[in-house]
């Protein structure tokens, strides 16, 4: 958080994301794959940050959100970043990163991403479909690629990049109330800023993942 010159676990509370509850019955993989088959006119709650970095041009991303197929119920598989890596260390994220130049779609960004941080095999991986793209303050503009992870796979994460990874169930994010809203001044000039949290137990979910999240929220909520 040095960076930063905040710690955005620390700050209050502006008030609570709103939006009441996805159904439960809607959160299991047949309902989710019809959602994004057959999608609903919605629209995004947040497609852009401020920026707090300065970019000649927006670096191209792709994240997966990894909903995982559990007997109790679908999860959400998250990753903490290594403490040492230049962009957002130690924060809570999905996996994912910039596009290479092998690349041939952002999907393949997703999937690459995940085998080389997590070491979830990509047989696993069912996608679904992106979400809009979200342009993060600092300087990239990510898709994010919905899938369902159907177990049993093993993780093998690569600690160049990833401290740990854990899973959440999914439903506590398709609560709009789980969510909160902070502020901050952000370094550089970039000003105040506002953004989601969602603390969940001892993990701490914040800045564009839970910008991701609640657009999701509201994609399977329309």
């Amino acid at each position: 958080m040095a960076k930063l010159g905040f710690d955005p676990e620390n700050l209050p509370v502006d008030s609570i994301g709103s939006g009441g509850a996805v159904p439960k019955a809607h959160l299991n993989p047949e309902w989710i794959k019809n959602r994004f088959s057959n999608p609903p006119v919605w629209k995004p709650e947040i497609n852009a940050e401020p920026a707090f970095v300065h970019r000649d041009r927006w670096i191209p991303a792709a994240v997966l959100v990894p909903l995982v197929d559990r007997n109790d119920g679908l999860s959400l598989m998250l990753t903490q970043r290594a403490l040492h890596m230049h962009d957002h260390p130690g924060q809570i994220s999905f996996p994912g990163g910039r596009v290479d130049l092998t690349d041939s779609t952002r999907i393949e960004t997703a999937l690459r991403e995940m085998e080389e941080e997590v070491g979830v095999d990509r047989s696993h991986v069912e996608i679904l479909g992106t979400l809009p793209e979200y342009r993060t303050g600092s300087g990239y503009r990510v898709t994010p690629v919905v899938s369902i992870v159907t177990p049993p796979f093993d993780v093998h994460t690569n600690p160049d990049e990833v401290a740990e990874v854990f899973e959440v169930p999914f439903s506590f994010f398709m609560d709009g109330s789980n969510y909160q809203v902070r502020s901050a001044e952000f370094p550089n000039g970039a000003g105040k800023r506002t953004f989601y949290t969602v603390p969940y137990k001892n993990r701490f979910v914040w800045g564009a993942t839970a910008g991701m999240l609640r657009n999701l929220y509201h994609f399977l909520k329309a």
